[in-house]
């Protein structure tokens, strides 16, 4: 007979916040709510809340998940993340948005409580979520940004690269990845050109209706914006694992970390 793990609770917005609460609680952090989305708050994390802020950009490292609800494996692989890695957390400055969308990961839906896909408004500031979000995070001034997401058309995992220098670091961040999940080896991704996974965004597409939330913080100047996307049909626990490696191998190639 075979043996299944026991059933992840995939879209419990409130159980993933009470884990948040209790690492944050156990390593003397603290999540605070910035905004409100529909019935539900929407939380950050600031790992050296309470120090100055710094214009250094090594020290402020910007992670998010949760924008699209009906992907669920990011919310859960940065958590994970955070409980594996608090020391890191602790040590460097980390802007942690653990679900930017409450209301779409409640309903397994792309979308907001208002049917808006969030990650076409990240330009509108008379968006109410969008504005305290950018407060918190314009201050920081990043140095790397990571936006984990999925594709339920990913036939594997790929990248969006917006980097100010001219070497790329997504070949590798996949590379590291792949042991876990193959790469998506289509040359046309989304409209993009793509290579080995890697997509390395120099202009925007055309027919965008609106700006998604790695370009802004690229526009905010973030030298380094990765937006990584895992294939939603493959196994929840893969793609969670793919996730953290993800977060993993970014910091270590983008800033020795």
């Amino acid at each position: 007979m075979p043996v299944f793990p026991l059933l992840h609770r995939a879209h419990d917005y409130e159980f993933l916040i009470k884990r948040w609460k209790a690492l944050t609680k156990r390593e003397g952090l603290t999540l605070r709510p910035f905004a409100q989305s529909g019935e539900h708050p929407v939380y950050f994390l600031d790992s050296r809340a309470g120090e100055p802020r710094t214009t250094n950009r090594e020290r402020c490292l910007y992670i998010s998940a949760g924008v699209h609800g009906d992907e669920a494996a990011p919310p859960w692989g940065l958590l994970e993340w955070a409980e594996e890695n608090a020391g890191l957390l602790k040590a460097h400055r980390f802007l942690i948005f653990p679900c930017l969308n409450p209301n779409g990961l409640i309903n397994n839906t792309r979308v907001d409580h208002r049917g808006v896909d969030i990650n076409r408004t990240f330009h509108d500031l008379k968006e109410p979520v969008i504005a305290a979000w950018r407060a918190l995070v314009e201050p920081h001034r990043a140095s790397l940004a990571l936006c984990l997401h999925e594709d339920y058309d990913g036939q594997g995992i790929y990248v969006y690269e917006l980097n100010q220098k001219p070497e790329v670091v997504g070949h590798r961040i996949l590379e590291d990845c792949a042991k876990i999940i193959p790469l998506d080896l289509r040359t046309k991704i989304d409209t993009s050109t793509a290579d080995r996974g890697l997509i390395n965004r120099k202009r925007l597409p055309k027919d965008m209706p609106g700006l998604p939330e790695a370009i802004v913080l690229y526009q905010m100047g973030v030298p380094i914006s990765l937006t990584f996307e895992s294939p939603s049909e493959f196994s929840l626990l893969e793609r969670i694992a793919v996730q953290k490696q993800f977060i993993v191998s970014s910091l270590h190639h983008a800033l020795d970390l």
